[in-house]
């Protein structure tokens, strides 16, 4: 663990306990200088204390004389549906944690805590470092720490109440935690988070530091503090009496963070909606006014004045040197932020770092990992900046959605798409019987599911769910490259960011290839992009390359490959525009070329000719319909294990991959054939029948 510029640093640890008012400190204390070692100081059971030399990294990877280099897989570390804990400490949590912080003696310089709610994360996890904002306590991950502790080793900076250090004097106790991080964990990247003033802290400490392998993740930015509503605040506060400081806190309050998000947060999306504004009523009015008047011994008013100060000076360090900044850069920004313009910030950073994502958060206030929103941990997933090396490996890197993952996917993102559907679920055993469900399916991998890509490609939600639920496997899809792009200084974390949390990764060989070798289940569409937002007249048409492009691979490994058949792109809307229809259109024509020029730098099928090369990409004219139902058919599973001639033998290989092709085609047509015998097809009907039989876990469907 690193140390900061003083003699011994003191990291306390915070347990908490839900049966106690107080909580149960654990403490790791290091010595800086030549001679550096570590000691861990654990209370036990009796109450004595117990003390262990901690071997340095290097020894400590080292057994009988030998280093240890197999990398450990995430997936294997970490189950599917695991509980990330986001929602279960909430606004209140990160009070309490910061009034016990501050309730200790609290002088001293800055010094970092890790929080024993983060647990011990997986084999091999880099480090974060989380730089605080105005209030200094280092508590603002609260609702976070479970999550990032699986992920990461935390470690939060704590300013004291007192403390006067000045900015230059922060930087340095940052970059001495940095070399010591780096001497320890090699090769690791190491995650600097810095909410509001902590990003200038951050921004100053990477553009120091740019031959170091960091992640910036700015939460709000204080960049933007000449901008800042807080500036003319500076002149009042020092015209205000002590004795009337009380009523500050309750001013800020109003331009800090959104009172409604803040309240929220914790509250299950999933309980009725009487009973979830009744539960923020009572949080509003019995919680949250109540603790305002905290913020008034979190951050007193000599304090205050000076953080203002701080603010100032920090900001115009920041931005004096941004241009040296080379690290990898995620910036989180809030569309409802009082305090700061954060969005019009997040831009000009977007304009001005040299590989800087941005993602906006439109209904958050500026204390955005306080309020009810998506986890940090989730956001870096989505953003693909989670990794434990110099490079992101989409099979050693990946970790499994978590189940609160899940549920707001399932609400928030598919939503009424999820619900309207219906979608039903058909599979063939060997001996070739179609039953309901996902029997068919192997459980073992590898498997590639080989199918049709409905419009739009609708069908990926409910398919996901259905075989996490009932086979608790998680696919991993292959998707077209531009859902990567990140160019957008205004996007918001969005469906594209969601597939990627729950598996997709861009469609190359090399991919395939390595997700094949771990074993997985894959999800790969051979008619692409063209087959997704094919045109009128084309639906349920399969519009494959000429030449077999997986089977080969899939030999390789011994994989399994399993044909499947989708239908219901019609029961739910029309195409009433495709793209031959929009580019008679002057304004959408000129859009479309635009978009569809943009995306050719991914250089998809390069090799291949006639339809399918050509990918256009667009938004298709739908009208929408009363929706019917979504139907499912995996074919008979075909085997590749112990056929070594597919990989060397064209010929063959392309008769297994025609054989593919027409058990996906028959079973569409199945599908198209037998939905007509469904009596609940009609999304009215299924409502009925679900209100007549509230104990019926499934709607029924046609006999296969």
């Amino acid at each position: 663990m690193a140390t900061c510029s003083s003699s011994l640093l003191v990291l306390s640890n915070l347990r908490w306990n839900c049966n106690k008012r107080r909580p149960n400190f654990k403490v790791r204390a290091q010595i800086s200088g030549e001679n550096k070692k570590t000691t861990s100081v654990e209370p036990v059971n009796n109450g004595s204390v117990s003390v262990s030399t901690v071997q340095n990294q290097k020894e400590a990877n080292e057994v009988n004389g030998k280093v240890k280099s197999q990398k450990k897989i995430v997936s294997d570390e970490i189950e599917l549906l695991w509980d990330d804990g986001y929602g279960s400490k909430s606004v209140k949590d990160y009070f309490a944690a910061a009034k016990e912080i501050l309730e200790k003696p609290d002088g001293g310089p800055p010094r970092w805590f890790s929080p024993v709610d983060c647990g011990r994360p997986v084999e091999d996890a880099p480090t974060l470092l989380f730089l605080p904002g105005l209030d200094g306590t280092g508590m603002g991950l609260v609702p976070h720490h479970k999550a990032l502790g699986k992920a990461f080793h935390v470690s939060c900076l704590h300013i004291p109440v007192l403390d006067r250090t000045p900015f230059e004097g922060l930087v340095k106790i940052v970059e001495d935690v940095l070399r010591q991080e780096q001497a320890t964990r090699p090769n690791k990247p190491i995650y600097l988070v810095g909410d509001s003033f902590g990003g200038c802290l951050a921004l100053a400490v990477a553009a120091r530091n740019s031959s170091l392998d960091l992640v910036v993740i700015l939460v709000n930015p204080a960049t933007s503090f000449n901008r800042s509503p807080l500036q003319p605040l500076i002149p009042i506060l020092e015209m205000v009496p002590e004795e009337l400081h009380f009523t500050v806190p309750y001013a800020l309050s109003f331009i800090m963070g959104d009172p409604i998000k803040m309240a929220t947060l914790g509250i299950d999306n999933q309980l009725p909606t009487g009973i979830k504004l009744e539960k923020l009523r009572q949080r509003l009015t019995k919680t949250m006014l109540p603790l305002l008047s905290d913020l008034g011994e979190i951050i007193p008013r000599e304090t205050l004045l000076w953080k203002l100060k701080l603010l100032r000076s920090s900001s115009a360090y920041a931005n004096s040197r941004i241009h040296a900044v080379q690290a990898e850069t995620l910036i989180l920004a809030s569309g409802k932020d009082m305090m700061l313009p954060s969005q019009e910030e997040a831009k000009r950073l977007h304009g001005v770092l040299k590989n800087c994502s941005v993602r906006c958060f439109k209904d958050n206030g500026h204390t955005l990992l306080l309020e009810d929103s998506v986890s940090l941990l989730t956001v870096i997933k989505g953003t693909g900046k989670y990794r434990r090396s110099w490079r992101y490996d989409l099979v050693s890197d990946f970790l499994p959605p978590s189940k609160g993952e899940l549920d707001y996917a399932l609400d928030e993102v598919l939503g009424f798409l999820r619900n309207a559907v219906g979608s039903v679920f058909f599979s063939t055993m060997e001996d070739g019987k179609i039953v309901r469900g996902l029997a068919g399916v192997p459980d073992e991998g590898p498997v590639l599911l080989i199918g049709y890509h409905m419009l739009m490609g609708l069908e990926l939600g409910p398919m996901s769910e259905a075989f996490i639920k009932e086979k608790n496997i998680l696919f991993r899809e292959m998707a077209h490259p531009v859902l990567y792009s990140d160019n957008n200084p205004s996007k918001e974390f969005d469906y594209s960011d969601w597939i990627k949390v729950f598996g997709a990764y861009p469609v190359t060989a090399t991919n395939l290839f390595k997700l094949l070798s771990s074993k997985s289940h894959i999800l790969l569409f051979p008619g692409g992009a063209r087959e997704a937002l094919h045109n009128r007249g084309e639906q349920y048409k399969l519009i494959w390359p000429e030449q077999q492009e997986f089977v080969r691979m899939a030999a390789r490994f011994g994989a399994t490959i399993v044909p499947f058949g989708t239908v219901g792109e019609d029961d739910i809307a029309e195409l009433v525009l495709d793209y031959n229809d929009l580019m008679k259109i002057p304004i959408l024509n000129d859009y479309i070329k635009d978009l569809t020029l943009d995306t050719k730098q991914f250089k998809l099928r390069e090799e291949s000719d006639g339809d399918v090369a050509n990918q256009p990409l667009y938004i298709p004219g739908l009208v929408p319909k009363i929706p019917g139902r979504f139907y499912y058919l995996f074919g008979k599973p075909i085997e590749t294990k112990g056929r070594p001639e597919l990989v060397k033998d064209r010929e063959e290989a392309n008769q297994v991959y025609l054989e593919v092709k027409a058990e996906v085609e028959n079973s569409i047509a199945y599908l198209l054939k037998k939905r007509e015998e469904d009596p609940y097809r009609s999304v009215l009907d299924r409502l009925n029948y679900s209100l007549t039989h509230t104990t019926a876990t499934q709607v029924p469907s046609f006999e296969p």
